[in-house]
């Protein structure tokens, strides 16, 4: 294990800006596999910096006088790929006028970074198997067996279980090219490191535009740190060089960062850029769309039910505290509608029409979050990460909801 000033020097060398456990593990990783000779699998969200981690390895493997060659597998036409990696005889195919030596050949004794290896197709991925499982490869159109002594590392933002249950990707490569894995953290995920980052580019770019840095007032660093950065650092950096370049104001105020913060609805409802009145609703939207969705899923099992008894119960059922905007929905709802019908008829229901129900959505999220914090035995980064929010809105939360 390296202790931590090598860890630091490593971070200035490379140019890797952060303090996050998880980042530091993934750095102190790499470096403790370097002097093996394994292949190693980096995965990670795009724009999370997977490129340094190569870099690393190499550099601090036996390796490191060899060459270095950084290859981008998504970036060259499958038709070309087994060229560029494996090399060409003359007259292989239309075009090829002299031999021409690949990657694997080039890169002899040195390392092969492969990014975005889950892009390759499956006949080059046959080949790729053979070169770590024996050192051997085929030029494209020879049938004389080459070796080469290569370390592989690759890289990867897909989903690899899925890309091998959909055939996609080679099982067995996968294995060969996972003996090690580093697993990289997205923005969202190092809330602490988010403002150092800004900070950083704004440093770089005002440097190299020959301009004052540009500075966040409080709102706006507190709108910085609540985003959920779906391009992760690639989109922090990005949005940094707009607004320096952009604005002439150099202190920036969260309505002028949020109208440069795109809207994300993905599949982890991150925070968006439309500015809400509600306070409640501003900070948290991600909980309230999941105490939402799961009040839908409730009422939807309860229609089913209903379904198979008499209309009596739905009488009983809004006598009884129940949500009296849903039960009157639920009452004029004729049996044979569909549950689409029922879903309309939630969906129009204004957020403020909560506010006066048995449960209100404060009451639901402040729930939520005990419930969270039993089935976790109190560990708030596992109920952050369960509930999908960062943990310093969690202890807000807590603070706010007397939950200590």
């Amino acid at each position: 294990m390296i202790n931590e000033p090598d860890i630091n020097s490593i971070k200035q060398r490379f140019n890797i800006i952060g303090n996050t456990p998880s980042l530091i593990r993934a750095i102190s990783r790499a470096t403790q596999v370097a002097r093996f000779d394994i292949s190693v699998l980096i995965t990670g969200e795009s724009g999370t910096g997977k490129e340094f981690f190569p870099k690393i390895i190499h550099e601090y493997s036996a390796r490191k006088h060899k060459k270095y060659i950084a290859v981008n597998c998504g970036a060259i036409p499958e038709g070309t790929i087994d060229s560029e990696l494996f090399g060409h005889e003359k007259g292989a195919f239309t075009g090829a006028l002299t031999d021409r030596k690949g990657y694997f050949e080039e890169g002899n004794g040195g390392t092969i970074f492969l990014d975005e290896v889950g892009e390759l197709p499956l006949t080059t991925q046959a080949r790729l198997l053979r070169v770590l499982e024996n050192g051997e490869f085929l030029k494209v159109g020879s049938s004389s067996v080459q070796k080469t002594d290569v370390r592989i590392v690759a890289a990867t933002n897909m989903d690899m279980t899925k890309a091998i249950q959909e055939g996609k990707f080679r099982e067995d490569l996968f294995y060969r090219l996972n003996t090690i894995h580093i697993e990289l953290p997205p923005l969202r995920n190092r809330i602490e490191d988010i403002f150092l980052l800004f900070r950083k580019f704004s440093s770089d770019f005002a440097e190299e535009y020959k301009m004052p840095a540009i500075t966040l007032t409080r709102d706006a660093k507190e709108l910085l740190l609540s985003y959920r950065w779906p391009g992760n650092i690639r989109q922090l950096r990005n949005i940094t060089e707009q607004i320096s370049i952009l604005e002439t104001s150099r202190e920036v105020s969260e309505e002028v960062l949020r109208s440069y913060l795109p809207v994300y609805d993905g599949p982890n409802l991150p925070a968006v850029n439309k500015k809400e009145n509600n306070s409640f609703i501003d900070g948290e939207r991600e909980m309230l769309y999941k105490i939402i969705l799961d009040m839908r899923k409730e009422i939807n099992e309860i229609k089913s039910k209903l379904e198979s008894t008499d209309r009596n119960v739905l009488h009983k059922l809004q006598s009884n505290n129940f949500e009296e905007n849903i039960a009157q929905d639920i009452i004029h709802t004729p049996y044979i509608e569909s549950k689409e019908r029922m879903y309309d008829n939630i969906e129009t229901i204004n957020i403020e029409n909560f506010e006066d129900s048995a449960i209100s959505l404060e009451e639901a999220e402040k729930e939520m979050i005990r419930k969270a914090l039993d089935r976790n035995n109190g560990k708030r980064k596992k109920c952050a990460e369960e509930l999908k929010i960062s943990e310093r809105t969690l202890y807000r939360k807590i603070k706010e909801y007397n939950l200590e």
